[in-house]
């Protein structure tokens, strides 16, 4: 059974100013901010079905949250959108995001909330 954009069941980030408490932690979370498109609803559908990911929609933004890292394996989001996606697509399609990008290869993007796991993909 698939879930569409709207019906997700997963908890939403946002949260009222009263409602905040800041603390001097590291998070180690890390996310994106897509446009709502069809790639977008594809890529957060898919990646909302993984442990520990958040999917928030917005009217014109989907964000996708999650703590440590977020893997996005461009051919298994091709193979549940229908269609190819490459890494330059899912580029266009994010329009901010928070932790460590790092582009491994043509297939692969990771996000890192731990910035020091993310020292074995850069030189």
């Amino acid at each position: 059974m698939s879930l569409s954009a709207r019906d997700a069941t997963h908890s939403n980030i946002f949260k009222a100013m009263k409602d905040i408490t800041f603390e001097q932690t590291i998070s180690h979370q890390c996310g994106v901010t897509m446009n709502d498109s069809v790639e977008a609803r594809a890529i957060a559908e898919f990646m909302g079905q993984k442990p520990g990911v958040t999917i928030t929609y917005q009217p014109a933004l989907i964000r996708i949250d999650g703590d440590g890292k977020l893997i996005f394996k461009m051919d298994a989001i091709g193979e549940y959108l229908g269609r190819e996606i490459s890494a330059e697509t899912f580029e266009v399609n994010t329009s901010t995001h928070y932790g460590r990008m790092v582009r491994v290869d043509d297939n692969t993007v990771i996000l890192f909330g731990n910035m020091d796991e993310m020292f074995e993909y850069i030189e």
